[in-house]
């Protein structure tokens, strides 16, 4: 189950997007790499394996920005290796991805068919090639014009997914879209806004959270966020307390999450029958 993070701000996020990153190992990931807004233009790093690999990539190749984003992925569409992991993208927009794009297939056999060169066996390489032509074909003057450039094109998406994207000739300005199931949370902060796959990946980033619904979009830039919906119309957000006050989640010692989950399952069942029950005693 891939898991996606962002920041918009005024202030360096890679450092921070890494850390994000691992509040996302739980969900299970085989490859994993950030984009950002540089003053060099976007630029991104992808490493298969653990986040130490991308650690270490970044150690010798460092940029830094004040907007980007981070993946961590679980192949589906392709193996495990870096031209499979995310962000997908280019000189003009780069993307991640949570989620399935089910009639990914027809439409790369499309875009094959105009020329477009594809870098890995994904489904998210074809939505972000399908952005990348929109945006060619009516380049926004401002965020505010997004909406009516990419509404159409994500509602010709099939599937369950959670993306979110940069943009070159917008600095600052991140756009997230939720179809389906996937989750997608927005937070806030001081002069920055965030997203993430759910509350846990903004825990220690964000007090208040908007949780977007099907057909959702939210336009991200360090002042805050803009919302519309399915029918494409502007919302007003619901703030909610997130209820996750520290992104202090750890294997406390064993070698990897499914198995902490498998031995403390005594210790859930205890809790639960003490809640359900008041006079449980172990």
């Amino acid at each position: 189950m891939c898991g996606i993070i962002g920041i918009t701000g005024v202030r360096p996020v890679a450092q921070r997007l890494l850390k994000g990153l691992e509040s996302l190992e739980y969900r299970g990931y085989d490859s994993a790499g950030i984009a950002l807004y540089t003053p060099d233009g976007l630029q991104r790093l992808r490493a298969s394996g653990k986040l130490e690999q991308l650690r270490q990539a970044y150690i010798q190749h460092p940029f830094e920005g004040t907007c980007g984003m981070g993946h961590t992925r679980w192949a589906t569409h392709g193996s495990a290796c870096e031209s499979n992991a995310h962000p997908h993208g280019n000189a003009r927009v780069m993307g991640v991805h949570n989620g399935i794009v089910e009639n990914f297939l027809p439409l790369k056999r499309t875009l094959l068919a105009q020329g477009v060169v594809f870098e890995s066996e994904t489904d998210t390489e074809v939505m972000v090639h399908l952005v990348d032509q929109a945006l060619q074909a009516s380049p926004p003057g401002a965020p505010e014009d997004l909406p009516g450039i990419l509404f159409p094109l994500f509602k010709s998406l099939e599937g369950s997914f959670a993306c979110a994207f940069l943009f070159e000739t917008l600095p600052h300005v991140i756009v997230c879209y939720r179809q389906g199931t996937s989750p997608l949370v927005v937070g806030y902060g001081q002069e920055e806004t965030f997203f993430g796959s759910d509350a846990l990946s903004l825990a220690g980033l964000s007090t208040e959270l908007t949780y977007l619904n099907n057909g959702d979009l939210a336009i991200l830039t360090p002042g805050g966020a803009l919302f519309w919906n399915a029918l494409e119309q502007p919302i007003d957000p619901i703030h909610t307390p997130n209820p996750i006050a520290s992104a202090h989640v750890t294997k406390e010692g064993y070698p990897h999450f499914m198995a902490k989950e498998i031995h403390q399952q005594p210790l859930v069942l205890e809790g639960l029958l003490a809640h359900a029950l008041p006079s449980f005693a172990p």
